[in-house]
């Protein structure tokens, strides 16, 4: 399919064209030229007016209810959600039911989603039905297209477990992404340690909780020589521990959610179930730290979280309501309205989380396999249930006016204008 993509700002610190207002003409699904170009007849031209073009976002971090969860989400309206969200693939991580730990239902999601302008990658599931008791099928799944394995929002408790796990993905480079949460700290407590908990008169989960897990893995994974992600770190005290290990060689990589970026705990002061989010929201002092991870490399790639839920899981007591929102649609207007600029944009949505995996990373060049996403950072839209394309609606910005949008996308010889 042959599109000309005029007057763009090319976002991409691979390409030599980064930050130069260029067009770009992509036939047949590959970049054939860039630079001042005029139009063919036999081509769609998109004029940008000064959008930026980056290579297509990647999340590393979303759930979909397929299998056994249709109601919440299906593959379909997850990859709608994504197009509109300006993502070109997903990492999907295993918790559905079954869970996804086997390599007919690595296959059945590969096959589910195929010949999709989003590319949907499996994620296996460390252990037996994410209970922390028996390896999953780890080296079977990575044959059959799983490219990470995680057990989702649920901590490996287990030290010895924790430690058998990284020395089984050694053997064939497979990259465990973890969630970190000390469970016996943890307890029951649902929202921020702070005066915060004490004024809303609810339990408070510590910074300690995920700091101490963090530590243990980082311990893990220097003794048994191999490599390690951390999955939506939250707190100063974690990307400390982070930069520290890096600097001291350890093999180690993590990310943070788009919201984690934006929204603090005083936000739960109406008790609105759609801010419950785990880990759950800090402090300002946390975001700046995390912001700051991102600025000096500390944190490598950022995520969407997206966790499509039904009303009747979020319309109740904040107590007893599941966690999550949903994200991908509003990941890019959270990160503009954090101050990140296109590039690092880029750099921690579209090419890290993609290096992590191993998987081949788009570049804006002549000659390239056309994926990327066209944002312009100050067009405004209404978020609403016109415009929401989860089947789910727990988030907190719906009916909101966003600054920030998806104009475009391109992948696989497909593109969708917004």
């Amino acid at each position: 399919m042959n599109l000309l993509v005029k007057n763009v700002i090319i976002a991409d610190p691979q390409s030599s064209f980064n930050k130069q207002e260029c067009d770009v003409r992509v036939v047949d699904g590959q970049i054939q030229n860039i630079g001042k170009l005029t139009a063919n007849q036999d081509e769609t031209v998109f004029k940008a007016d000064g959008a930026f073009l980056t290579p297509g976002f990647f999340d590393l971090n979303c759930v979909a209810g397929d299998p056994g969860f249709e109601t919440k989400e299906d593959i379909q309206t997850l990859t709608n959600a994504a197009k509109a969200g300006g993502f070109t693939g997903l990492a999907l991580l295993p918790q559905a039911n079954p869970v996804v730990q086997s390599k007919s239902q690595v296959e059945y999601i590969i096959n589910k989603a195929k010949n999709n302008l989003v590319d949907v990658l499996p994620v296996g599931a460390i252990s037996q039905n994410r209970e922390a008791k028996e390896l999953a099928e780890l080296f079977d799944m990575q044959q059959a297209g799983a490219v990470a394995f995680s057990d989702g929002d649920r901590a490996l408790q287990d030290d010895g477990f924790m430690s058998r796990a990284l020395q089984y993905a050694k053997g064939f480079d497979a990259l465990l992404m973890v969630y970190p949460e000390n469970k016996s700290i943890a307890g029951k407590s649902q929202i921020n340690e702070s005066k915060n908990s004490v004024l809303l008169g609810m339990k408070g989960l510590p910074a300690l909780a995920e700091e101490m897990h963090i530590a243990r893995d980082l311990f893990l994974a220097t003794y048994n020589e191999t490599k390690i992600h951390i999955s939506n770190i939250s707190t100063a005290g974690s990307v400390a521990l982070i930069r520290k290990a890096k600097k001291d060689g350890v093999q180690v990589s993590c990310d943070v959610t788009a919201h984690h970026l934006v929204f603090t705990e005083e936000l739960l002061v109406d008790f609105d179930s759609n801010y419950k989010v785990k880990p759950p929201l800090r402090s300002k002092a946390d975001i700046k730290a995390l912001i700051a991870g991102l600025k000096d490399g500390t944190v490598d790639a950022i995520t969407s979280q997206h966790r499509p839920e039904e009303i009747e899981f979020k319309n109740v007591e904040f107590e007893i309501a599941h966690y999550g929102i949903i994200a991908l649609q509003t990941v890019l207007p959270l990160l503009l309205r954090a101050g990140l600029d296109a590039s690092l944009i880029a750099e921690k949505l579209s090419i890290n989380p993609r290096k992590l995996l191993n998987l081949a990373v788009p570049v804006i060049a002549e000659g390239e396999k056309a994926n990327f996403t066209v944002i312009n950072p100050t067009e405004k839209w209404l978020y609403n249930a016109k415009t929401n394309f989860s089947k789910s609606a727990n988030s907190p910005l719906l009916g909101t006016e966003l600054t920030g949008k998806v104009v475009l996308i391109y992948n696989n010889n497909q593109f969708k204008e917004s």
